[in-house]
């Protein structure tokens, strides 16, 4: 038997802290887990390659608790440990037997599917535990050894008992750390993180029912037995390759990821690559809500089939964190930090190539089924306005794809629209104006006044369009966007005015008057007085687009306007001088008709742009029933 002294040397420690200092005490079991099947995997490819003579077979790792004893045990069939080496990657803290391995057989074979530092994760045990021993043997033709240690640099080693190569660890759980050694816990402890290892982990057993035998008897209950409680899937659809999975396949793999998530993905995408950087994976297509911060932090980030986390901000492009699914990348360290992944080239490459591989994908589907891709297009397409607006190379492969919906159910690419407007809908500088409804039932009569005079509505109502306009607008030529109902249809678009007022010049100073004596203190509005088809509205308020924008700008923040105070209420009230009523308004005997008649309308026009509320709205229906009388 032989004592001795952990090296812990200055040299070897802040490797150590850097890189392995968890905050969070239930990483223990995903290290132990990963240097269990790491060791496994060592084995696999010296058995592959005729360096280790012995048999491989079907291994597993295996995880006990023993709650009276106070115990967790995690054991596997691996490579195992010789006393030299229990000394050298144990004592030796910092390590890594995991790189000297690499480095030794990176000729043998391209990928051995290491994953872990050993020695380094080993560590982290000791924040659950105030004992641990280890009992191993390895693959050569070498001693059992039986290391254990309290915590403190003071060691223990000796010589022990152990038919099998292999390693088994044995966790004394500290009194303070007593819920690991709940069943629950650890099984959610390695659904969480060893889900989809490439090696099975058995945790306890569990029964299993049998088919009948031939003659038995219908209320015989079927025959059962005990077997293992494999809790991982070691070969998850992501680390096969696409042309051997089918559509269903892809679906069934979704549904172990989103057990609780009914509604089928609408598309997926398969990550691989090889060059220059390692990655696998699958993203879904998820359907999307307006509000977008709930749909965040679905994507699960995986290091050789390790869980990582869900959050993978810098790794993906953040629109693409709308999605869901699972990307798996060996270039990704377990220990990832926001500073490392914003430092990383090898990262910001793999975040490139995500956001190409997604386009790619968007653009064969809309040609190659173009009527299923519309169909879609409402659910995905909070996603692709928001890769518009923030990656400026995906806004250009967007181009071919992206769609923009009319209030009539036409879905049209910018290229269509543009060819289908151009001829109609420009104002006096030949500038294009693409008229917008951001919400088609409050809009509908506005909508309802352009589509009678022949001109294009389109559909935009995502709550980041208007910052897409506003990028559209800067990034194409002469082309401006007006919500339908920002100001008259007639002073946007230029159009030879053949209309004539019925009313003199006299007559509409006299009008313009009396308007202004009602409406008075309601300095909000701008009055026009403007000659238009009899059948037009008498009455019509309209908000000039570009203080609409400031005002949102200004809700929201944008453009640095927060804080900047409120800005005042500015709408156009445009009255049409060969309505019917209007001329009655202007022949009325009375000035309490006629005030009564200004007001109506006015409220009328107010309600149908949805501003008259409370107060007025009770006044207005009051007065409403009063003439019906």
């Amino acid at each position: 038997m032989a004592t001795g002294k952990i090296n812990v040397s200055v040299e070897n420690i802040f490797p150590l802290i850097k890189k392995f200092l968890y905050s969070d005490h239930e990483i223990f079991l995903r290290e132990l887990i990963s240097n269990a099947t790491d060791a496994t995997l060592k084995l696999k490819h010296l058995t592959s390659i005729g360096e280790a003579k012995v048999e491989y077979g079907d291994p597993i790792i295996e995880v006990k608790v023993d709650k009276k004893g106070k115990k967790i045990h995690i054991t596997d069939q691996g490579i195992g440990m010789t006393e030299e080496e229990v000394k050298k990657y144990i004592n030796e803290v910092a390590f890594s037997g995991a790189e000297e391995f690499l480095e030794k057989y990176k000729d043998a074979g391209k990928d051995a599917g290491i994953i872990g530092h050993f020695g380094l994760g080993f560590y982290s045990s000791f924040m659950v535990a105030d004992k641990v021993e280890i009992i191993t043997k390895s693959y050569k033709d070498e001693s059992a050894v039986h290391w254990v240690c309290d915590g403190s640099p003071e060691f223990t080693i000796k010589k022990a008992k152990k038919e099998d190569h292999g390693t088994e660890i044995i966790l004394h759980i500290a009194d303070d750390e007593k819920a690991f050694l709940e069943d629950h816990r650890i099984r959610e402890l390695l659904t969480k993180y060893n889900k989809f290892m490439p090696i099975p982990i058995k945790f306890g057993t569990r029964t299993e029912t049998l088919p009948k035998p031939e003659g038995a008897k219908e209320d015989e209950p079927a025959p059962t037995k005990e077997v293992d409680d494999i809790i991982n899937n070691p070969n998850p659809a992501w680390t096969k390759k696409p042309t051997d999975l089918k559509d269903e396949d892809y679906k069934s793999f979704y549904r172990e990821l989103y057990p609780m998530q009914f509604e089928e993905p609408l598309f997926h995408i398969h990550l691989n690559v090889d060059y220059p950087f390692n990655l696998t994976g699958i993203l879904y297509f998820p359907k999307l809500t307006n509000d977008i911060n709930i749909q965040k932090d679905r994507i699960q980030l995986y290091q050789n089939q390790v869980f990582v986390t869900d959050n993978v901000e810098g790794i993906v492009p953040e629109f693409l964190t709308m999605l869901r699914g699972v990307i798996d990348s060996p270039d990704i360290p377990l220990n990832v930090s926001r500073s490392y992944l914003q430092a990383d080239g090898a990262v910001k490459k793999i975040s490139s190539y995500i956001t190409k591989k997604v386009a790619d994908k968007l653009n064969s589907l809309f040609k190659n089924d173009r009527e299923d891709f519309e169909k879609k297009w409402n659910d995905i397409k909070v996603v692709i306005e928001y890769g518009m607006l923030s990656e400026e190379k995906f806004f250009e492969k967007a181009e071919k794809f992206a769609l923009y919906p009319t209030v009539d159910g036409n879905y049209l690419t910018f290229e269509e629209l543009e060819k289908k407007v151009k001829d109609v809908q420009t104002d006096k500088d030949d500038k294009l104006i693409l008229l917008y409804a951001s919400d088609q039932e409050a809009q509908h009569s506005y909508i309802e006044a352009a589509k009678a005079k022949g001109y294009e509505v389109l559909l935009m109502d995502s709550p980041i369009v208007s910052h897409l306009m506003q990028k559209l607008e800067t990034t194409k030529e002469k082309i401006s966007f007006a919500r339908v109902d920002a100001d008259h249809i007639d002073n946007l678009i230029k159009k030879e005015d053949t209309t004539i007022s019925k009313l003199s010049d006299e007559e509409k100073d006299k009008l313009k008057g009396e308007i202004e004596k009602v409406v008075g203190e309601k300095s909000a509005y701008t009055i026009q007085l403007q000659a238009m088809d009899s059948g037009a509205q008498p009455f019509i308020i309209t908000e000039p687009e570009f203080m609409r924008r400031m005002k949102e700008m200004q809700q929201t923040g944008g453009g640095g306007m927060l804080g900047m105070g409120n800005m005042p209420d500015m709408f156009n009230l445009i009255v049409n001088t060969n309505h019917e009523l209007v001329g009655q308004i202007l022949n009325t005997k009375t000035a309490k008709k006629r005030e009564r008649l200004i007001n109506q309308s006015l409220d009328l026009a107010r309600l149908s742009k949805g501003l008259l509320k409370g107060e007025e709205l009770t006044s207005f229906i009051n007065r409403s029933y009063e003439m019906i009388k």
